[in-house]
């Protein structure tokens, strides 16, 4: 019944699996006909604290019960304890914005940019640059700063200017000239093939934007909140971005969106600002998220399930030599880099027919994204189970 309404009723932007999944508890979810599935993707990164977690529930039942919103047009007090939380975590002095979604944070981010491009120069610098195989987002704007060509059809054009794309980071350097007021980076690159960027590159590149006084905007709509082990991968990479973008867990589900900046006094009244954005409703979530998490890495626990994880993945990927390449990625976004020869969506089927669930990026890569709380006993079950699918097309 359900899958005809959803034909008739639902615009048919996405390659659905008509499963109907009625309960979550942490890393397993269960459909209509009880059968449960183990989530090796927490909504494409999403539900970073698992499915039913009883404290994110039992906070924004709390919340929804007084208030979910009022408008930006006055104080909402879980949005300025959410934002000095995130300062707190980052260890940087930034203010923050909200929004809705990673591509609505991006999109600030870029808006702030061109802010500072037009209030610091004698001549407007607008431009950015991103690199290949990035992914910033689905709008006109952020679908332009993805550097995939196969985002920018020719349906949706004409796309704003102002963007150019680089294969690495080392192309990066002879590119920048006096229109560019920013580069924008994708420290794990997520869409693009779970593919991290090397520290001393990264750490490199920082430094010469600082010079040029090119602003380093680095999105962690997908690395950010403790996904890459540390509060942003930011920290990992031990850099100070000007700007920073996050999203996806950062609710643990409920819609939200941030851009963190060092700039605090480069947008004023007026420039930007979003009806939904910050509501009581998300930023309680997304503080509930936030100490759940800390608390989860300062316990060890976080660290202990990435290495377990890590051990996991690496005795699967040895044990089908001839279907996997290299394992990619860091945290608890990884990624197994599958041969040519491997067809990954039969992979994919037959891993959701013996109840798990698995995501494809780029071109070959097998994507892992677990909620950041799964068990040994989810991590087990869920690696049995992908055996077990890939045997019966191996």
């Amino acid at each position: 019944m359900y899958k005809e309404m959803d034909k008739k009723y639902v615009l048919n932007t996405y390659p659905r699996n008509y499963v109907n999944f009625k309960q979550g508890s942490n890393a397993t979810l269960f459909d209509d006909k009880g059968r449960d599935y183990i989530d090796f993707t927490a909504g494409i990164g999403v539900t970073s604290v698992g499915h039913g977690n009883a404290r994110l529930a039992n906070a924004i039942a709390e919340q929804a019960s007084n208030l979910i919103h009022t408008s930006n047009l006055y104080l909402i007090e879980p949005q300025a304890k959410l934002a000095k939380k995130i300062a707190e975590l980052y260890g940087e002095d930034v203010g923050t914005f909200f929004a809705n979604s990673g591509a609505e944070a991006n999109e600030g981010a870029i808006k702030l940019a061109r802010k500072y491009g037009e209030k610091n120069f004698e001549n407007k610098r607008y431009k950015v640059i991103t690199l290949a195989h990035s992914f910033h987002g689905r709008t006109i704007t952020t679908v332009k700063a993805t550097g995939q060509k196969s985002f920018h059809k020719p349906d949706f054009s004409p796309y704003p200017d102002g963007f150019s794309y680089e294969q690495n980071i080392k192309d990066i350097y002879g590119s920048v000239n006096d229109e560019t007021v920013a580069v924008m980076i994708e420290l794990v690159q997520g869409e693009g093939g779970v593919q991290p960027f090397d520290k001393k590159d990264v750490q490199k590149l920082a430094a010469f934007l600082k010079e040029k006084d090119v602003l380093f905007i680095v999105d962690e709509v997908q690395t950010g909140v403790y996904r890459s082990g540390e509060f942003l991968a930011t920290n990992l990479y031990g850099i100070k971005p000007d700007i920073i973008t996050l999203a996806k867990g950062l609710a643990g589900g409920v819609p939200i969106g941030a851009v963190l900046t060092t700039h605090k006094d480069l947008f004023e009244v007026g420039d930007h600002g979003s009806t939904f954005g910050g509501n009581f409703l998300s930023t309680r979530a997304g503080l509930e998220v936030l100490n759940i998490l800390e608390s989860y890495k300062n316990s060890g626990e976080l660290d202990e399930s990435f290495i377990y994880f890590d051990s996991k993945l690496k005795e699967f990927a040895l044990a089908y030599p001839k279907m996997f390449d290299e394992v990619v990625g860091l945290g608890l976004m990884r990624g197994l880099r599958c041969f040519d020869c491997v067809d990954l969506s039969k992979l994919i089927d037959s891993a959701f027919k013996e109840g798990v669930l698995v995501l494809k990026a780029g071109r070959n890569t097998l994507r892992f994204l677990p909620p950041l709380t799964i068990t040994k006993n989810e991590i087990n079950e869920g690696f049995k189970r992908l055996k077990n699918a890939f045997n019966k097309v191996n």
